[in-house]
């Protein structure tokens, strides 16, 4: 289910995107603010609507891509960003992607996939990063079940899952997470090693 274009775009169309909540959440914005240097290549995995990509541009950073299986979502971000290059919003499937990044956000995209495939995700991420590069975002913290998305997660299975090829620089529960997510995120920081 997870990796089939028709179901996504089915719920984007539909407007089953519980998950969207309209504009980038606080614990990123957080940490974009603080990044001085505007032409890292940054990539965001299944980006949703991306309101990450209208933030980093509006910040003047000039090297965004997104990446997901649904079409709808890519044609709102370039909606929003008519500048954007087309080329840099990608519709494929994420572990099909050929390419390298200095940075990757992760916003509620690893949560969407079947449990089954974290340990791919995990090496596909290191093998999108360039050397010094990094992945931060947000990872759920609340029990993995069968029912999802969103599949849920623990610290403790994420230093599992993570360790073998990364550096974790840090993976705390997020302080300023928003509302409806408070005491159920963790903000992490991860080094390729």
């Amino acid at each position: 289910m997870p990796l089939n274009k028709a179901y996504w775009e089915n719920r984007y169309q539909n407007n089953e995107i519980g998950w969207d909540v309209g504009s980038i959440t606080t614990p990123l914005k957080g940490y974009i603010d603080q990044i001085q240097d505007k032409n890292l290549k940054i990539l965001i995995p299944g980006a949703g609507n991306g309101y990450e990509v209208d933030y980093l541009l509006e910040k003047g950073f000039t090297n965004v891509y997104v990446v997901d299986l649904a079409e709808t979502p890519l044609k709102n971000i370039q909606e929003r960003n008519p500048d954007l290059p087309k080329e840099h919003l990608i519709q494929k499937n994420f572990f099909e992607l050929d390419d390298t990044f200095d940075l990757i956000l992760e916003q509620t995209f690893f949560c969407a996939l079947n449990p089954e495939l974290r340990k791919d995700y995990a090496a596909k991420m290191h093998s999108l990063l360039k050397p010094g590069g990094k992945i931060f975002g947000l990872l759920f913290d609340f029990p993995l079940t069968e029912a999802g998305p969103p599949f849920g997660g623990s610290k403790e299975e994420y230093l599992r899952l993570f360790s073998e090829k990364f550096t974790i620089k840090t993976l705390e529960p997020a302080y300023n997470s928003i509302k409806p997510r408070a005491g159920r995120e963790l903000f992490f920081i991860f080094l390729p090693k």
